[in-house]
């Protein structure tokens, strides 16, 4: 049975599950979440698609998944990719963690003020306060990444999936990758993994798709 991932390109939390189900072959097709026009904040998707008003959410036949690491760690343990070695698995979550907390809990909504709303409601304080912790954020990830490939071990884990999931935007939100050097080579390892995609090219719903409208 095809899963079905609710998502929409913009969306760097999808892009994180995306990624995962695409580099891993599975059979999967994306369903388009109207975000920008209130989709998920409709009673319909709260009653029938994820109550806690959200993408993605992963439907593979009686399982519905929310939060993209949570989606990740199942999409593991079912089919049996980008797990890691089970002396792993806590380093693995524990970037995880790190990840919705301190980069894309920051980075997603940093791109969001920036990008997304009209120039002249961008609060720059706040945006400034957010560079500001993500420049701390990229420190930690490229000191990790000085003479590894891969966050954890050996191979790509989710790990390096959910790290990843909003450095591959081509919005401006402060992350310049030539300041990182380490953080480069590993976004380069990443985009040459057989199967990868950037965002817009593997879900559907774009800022162009919007503005053409």
């Amino acid at each position: 049975m095809t899963m079905q991932l609710h998502c929409f390109g913009e969306s760097g939390h999808s892009y994180k599950a995306a990624l995962a189900l695409e580099l891993a072959g599975l059979d999967w097709e994306p369903v388009f979440v109207d975000f920008f026009n209130g989709a998920t904040r409709s009673a319909d998707y709260r009653t029938q698609i994820n109550a806690m008003g959200e993408a993605p959410v992963l439907v593979d036949g009686d399982v519905r998944l929310s939060q993209s690491g949570v989606i990740q760690t199942y999409l593991s343990d079912t089919y049996g990719h980008f797990g890691g070695t089970p002396d792993q698995k806590y380093e693995i979550l524990r970037w995880i963690i790190w990840d919705n907390q301190k980069l894309s809990g920051m980075a997603g909504p940093c791109r969001f003020l920036m990008n997304f709303l009209p120039e002249d409601k961008r609060p720059a304080e706040v945006v400034g306060f957010m560079q500001g912790r993500l420049k701390a954020t990229y420190a930690v990830l490229d000191a990790h990444l000085a003479g590894r490939d891969w966050i954890v071990g050996d191979a790509p884990t989710n790990a390096d999936l959910t790290c990843c999931g909003y450095l591959f935007y081509p919005e401006p939100f402060g992350f310049d990758r030539a300041d990182w050097p380490n953080v480069d080579r590993w976004l380069d390892r990443i985009a040459a993994l057989p199967g990868w995609k950037a965002p817009y090219d593997l879900m559907p719903g774009s800022p162009a798709d919007r503005a053409a409208g």
